[in-house]
């Protein structure tokens, strides 16, 4: 016998996009349930997973008005008042500083799990929440009328309005048909932490050598998020070197400016992929976060057009609920797509335009790079430009 819910929005996914969408909608007395293949425990308090996210300013004002930001513990939470583009041995580099941005620092970085487990604690007590963890969807349809999500366990929840929050592979953007275009840069992200002699001055760092990209991120203290990409044939020697053979290798590609290193995590390896969907929305049916646009790490994007793409989408749902109007209407999720579109094209092309030239080993690669860094430096509205989409994403009115 199939059990029947009914409720007004279906999220497909607890992680922060799906999690801080539930959570913007808290006090709408809409009733929403999030479905997750995870246990409520790891939600509860996941793994480290070597990712360290840096945050725009406007994604640290969205995370102080959810609540999340006052769970991160502030001594966990790094800032970014500095940042270099450095290419190989080239004697030109951009060099971003926070005096250009109008804010003290371009942008705070914090550690991936405690993200996650700051969106669990604001949402996990919400009384229009129905939180359905290890459950797993098998079916997604919708019509004019409803959207309906099947489970392993036979049980049909009927709503108003699904949300795919499930990932940059989204089952349940497959399941609606929606075709998403990939991007298979055939290399691997290998991310760690780091502690290092020296202080690294609230500097982040991006180091283009021939062989792999470098990112050194400054956490709190004499800590440093690493983030090394390379082909993804040489990773798994990457991941197989000694700790501290790995460790003293970060240091001489750094040029020893942090003195000694020392692993201090695991080291995780991440394919990397991009990955656009061709619409964010479908009849009774909208894509959020990863599901929508999942972002090369290089401009750190990702996790912020994740959590301003949820805002969209809540704003949209608020002000139908307001009206008295129908939250699944196609007229307000495509005013949603747009506005979330006018953000996330130009970030995602540039970005892929960006990693496409700093990997680039040919000799005219290189001496391209090399121009554009001059460029970079020399013309004013070029910094300016790179610098604001470095410190915010902006929300576009309807």
């Amino acid at each position: 016998m199939t059990a029947s819910s009914q409720f007004d929005i279906v999220i497909i996914g607890a992680g922060p996009a799906g999690l801080s969408l539930a959570r913007s909608l808290s006090g709408s007395g809409l009733q929403i349930a999030i479905v997750e293949m995870q246990s409520e425990a790891t939600l509860a308090n996941p793994p480290e997973d070597g990712r360290d996210i840096a945050l725009t300013h406007t994604s640290e004002k969205l995370m102080h008005d959810l609540g999340m930001w006052a769970q991160i513990p502030q001594d966990q939470i790094g800032t970014i008042r500095d940042a270099k583009v450095v290419n190989g041995r080239s004697p030109f580099a951009l060099h971003f500083d926070s005096t250009g941005s109008g804010a003290d620092y371009l942008g705070r970085i914090v550690p991936n799990h405690l993200i996650r487990q700051s969106a669990y604690s604001v949402v996990k007590d919400q009384a229009n929440v129905t939180l359905m963890c290890d459950r797993e969807v098998t079916s997604v349809e919708t019509n004019t009328t409803e959207g309906r999500v099947g489970l392993a366990d036979g049980t049909l929840l009927h709503a108003a309005l699904v949300v795919a929050a499930d990932s940059r592979f989204s089952g349940t953007r497959r399941k609606m048909g929606i075709p998403a275009n990939s991007l298979d840069f055939g290399r691997v992200v290998i991310v760690c932490e780091m502690e290092h002699e020296l202080s690294h001055n609230d500097t982040a760092t991006e180091c283009f050598h021939l062989d792999q990209t470098l990112a050194i991120l400054p956490m709190y203290g004499n800590k440093s998020s690493v983030v090394v990409t390379l082909p993804s044939a040489n990773a798994e020697a990457v991941m197989n070197m000694d700790p501290q053979a790995f460790a003293d290798d970060i240091a001489q590609r750094f040029g020893g400016s942090l003195g000694k290193m020392t692993l201090v995590t695991k080291r995780h390896p991440y394919p990397l992929v991009g990955v656009l969907a061709k619409q964010f929305v479908a009849t009774r049916f909208a894509l959020v976060g990863d599901s929508a646009v999942g972002m090369h790490p290089v401009t750190a994007h990702g996790f912020n057009l994740g959590l301003s793409g949820a805002k969209l989408l809540a704003d949209q749902i608020i002000e139908a609920d307001r009206n008295l109007t129908d939250i699944g209407a196609m007229a307000g999720l495509k005013r949603y797509e747009a506005a979330h579109r006018r953000v996330v094209l130009p970030l995602y092309h540039g970005t892929n335009a960006l990693v496409k030239l700093y990997t680039d080993t040919s000799v005219p690669g290189r001496i391209l790079r090399d121009a554009a860094l001059r460029v970079g430096s020399f013309l004013p509205p070029v910094k300016k430009r790179i610098l604001h989409q470095l410190t915010h994403i902006e929300r576009h009115a309807r």
